[in-house]
């Protein structure tokens, strides 16, 4: 699929669009990967490593619909990387939040139809099922946005869809090189928001496969969602600190105890298939399509009225040890 195609990353200095760009480069030849972030040095430290031929970086800004389009020419598929996701950070500044993930979502799709391209894959988070904080809503609405995109392409063949998935553990962001810190920094004990506190996880690695994956299944409007396992946090302190205390700080604001990826009030809409879910859009108006059978011949089944993929009641778990060796395998530059 993306042999002597062009592929654009938004966000694409971050953690996903770095990994992505090592696999691609690894097991195809595209005629281009554009890199378009807006921090020039996390630009010019990332040509270090990735600069064969084929690579592109544009300095832009996911809120400047101009320079989306000049960057999106030419472009076959598109990931959606780009986001201000820090919690805290978008509670403070709601706007620059809704700005970024809303305003930048909706040029994403302006410039993608503008310019003709195939498909469009935009990440989301488990944030957005049923969110509690702006960052969550904000990505629920993004996510609105790329479902609907759909409905107002015309008779042009461009498809959109959307990868939601948990706590990624080789992302800069998540908990793990939080605790590595503190661990090598010499802490006597590790900050533990709630003792029964849960989140989905899944790798870097296993993130990027998911939606090169998707791109093949995708037929325009479905919201994927892997099944991945669950931790609690305390198990997960306990695997990379056993002699380390916990201490109990209390659950943020905008923090749930457990995370949702497909919530009850979305049962009607999921399908479930061998290692994944699909919520299916609403409203269909351009292209009718049956979801249950993708073009990889994968065949789902509707799942029970009120079903919820929950953190807290996953019937997979991660073991500490089969942890231990994920956060082994995971280069946290």
């Amino acid at each position: 699929m993306f042999n002597n195609s062009t592929i654009l990353i938004t966000g694409g200095t971050g953690s996903f669009g770095k990994k992505y760009t090592q696999i691609l480069l690894e097991r195809y030849k595209p005629k281009k990967i554009i890199i378009f972030s807006r921090d020039e040095l996390k630009q010019f430290e990332m040509q270090q490593i990735f600069n064969d031929k084929c690579m592109r970086y544009f300095i832009g800004d996911i809120r400047d619909l101009a320079r989306v389009e000049e960057a999106m020419e030419g472009v076959n598929y598109v990931i959606h990387a780009a986001a201000m996701k820090q919690v805290p950070a978008s509670e403070y500044n709601p706007m620059e939040c809704i700005k970024t993930n809303i305003y930048g979502a909706e040029n994403v799709i302006k410039a993608a139809i503008k310019n003709n391209v195939k498909k469009v894959i935009a990440l989301s988070t488990d944030k957005a099922a049923n969110p509690i904080n702006l960052y969550g809503a904000t990505k629920l609405a993004s996510d609105k946005l790329f479902v609907a995109a759909n409905n107002t392409v015309g008779g042009k063949e461009i498809r959109f869809s959307v990868v939601r998935y948990g706590n990624v553990f080789g992302s800069r962001g998540s908990v793990v090189p939080f605790f590595q810190k503190l661990i090598a920094d010499g802490a006597t004990e590790l900050p533990i928001t709630h003792v029964d506190m849960t989140r989905f996880t899944i790798t870097l690695h296993a993130g990027v496969e998911f939606v090169l994956k998707d791109f093949e299944r995708m037929q325009g409007g479905e919201i994927f969602i892997p099944k991945i396992p669950s931790m609690y946090v305390t198990d997960l302190a306990k695997a990379m600190a056993p002699d380390l205390n916990h201490k109990i700080i209390g659950i943020r604001p905008g923090e749930k105890l457990h995370e949702i990826m497909c919530p009850s009030d979305d049962s009607h809409l999921t399908l479930e298939f061998n290692d994944h879910y699909v919520i299916c859009p609403s409203i269909q108006f351009n292209h009718e399509v049956d979801f249950i059978k993708n073009p990889l011949k994968e065949v789902g089944k509707s799942v029970k009225e009120g079903h919820e993929y929950n953190s807290g009641t996953n019937t997979e778990w991660l073991p500490s040890k089969e942890f231990l060796q994920m956060v082994d395998d995971v280069d946290f530059a």
